[in-house]
């Protein structure tokens, strides 16, 4: 089983809509793929039509009152479940802060369901907290979305530090470019510079597209109301990158 978290300091670069799809595409090639949304907002939760709703909420999920494998619900496609939102999970940090060994407490309760996925997706809140601590500590690939923008470098280098500065050693940050266009001249030029000072960014860049924003309108990811489009061919090659870095 192998963890990927999409994760970014900032909010609205894309990593929800990148989280969807990936698991679809990990799904649509027969791994027993799980996204679990722990964004309060319910994002994934939405485009996949499950309500945002855990009984007990936060506090009985890390309380060990509720299992992980009774909240799994499955998805409109084959192999692919969701472990949906809460609202709740809004608190997560002052619950997790409750507990002796906080930031070992997703790992924890992802462990007994090893044997039931291959892939686990977690779409992360923004923002560095206690429960994104948690999370860098449960996953093995840590995928993360970053527009280019001039404050692209400035997040990726905060990312970086902290996880340089906690010993996360066994935790592979990946960035690649969301959102981007390339008719902008400053996107090109900023693309073109990170990757020359930061060769561990992904050359396949997810654009900015219509069809990426309409998987809100349709309420499934890509791949379940259209047969191709660039978006899609993007979210392939963005999938073979990941699976050359995981084999690797």
């Amino acid at each position: 089983m192998k963890i990927i978290a999409l994760y970014s300091i900032k909010g609205g670069v894309g990593k929800t809509s990148s989280a969807v799809n990936l698991a679809y595409i990990s799904a649509s090639k027969g791994y027993r793929t799980l996204v679990w949304d722990l964004d309060p907002q319910g994002a994934s939760s939405y485009y996949f039509r499950i309500k945002p709703k855990i009984k007990g909420g936060s506090k009985d999920l890390i309380a060990g009152k509720r299992d992980l494998e009774g909240l799994i619900k499955g998805t409109d496609f084959a192999n692919l479940d969701l472990l949906p939102a809460d609202f709740s999970f809004r608190n997560l940090d002052l619950v997790l802060d409750t507990k002796k060994k906080p930031t070992s407490q997703i790992r924890k309760l992802l462990k007994p369901l090893a044997d039931d996925y291959d892939f686990i997706f977690l779409d992360c809140p923004p923002n560095i907290s206690l429960l994104s601590e948690a999370v860098f500590a449960a996953a093995d690939i840590l995928l993360s979305p970053i527009i280019p923008t001039t404050l692209s470098l400035r997040t990726l280098e905060q990312l970086k530090a902290f996880i340089a500065e906690n010993n996360l050693d066994n935790l592979a940050l990946i960035p690649f470019f969301s959102m981007a266009d390339r008719r902008k001249k400053m996107h090109k030029d900023i693309m073109e510079n990170l990757v020359k000072n930061h060769p561990e960014i992904l050359s396949t860049a997810i654009p900015y597209a219509s069809d990426i924003e309409r998987m809100g309108l349709e309420r499934q990811p890509l791949g379940g109301f259209m047969n191709k489009s660039k978006s899609m061919d993007a979210y392939h090659e963005l999938w073979q990158e990941v699976m050359m870095r995981v084999d690797g």
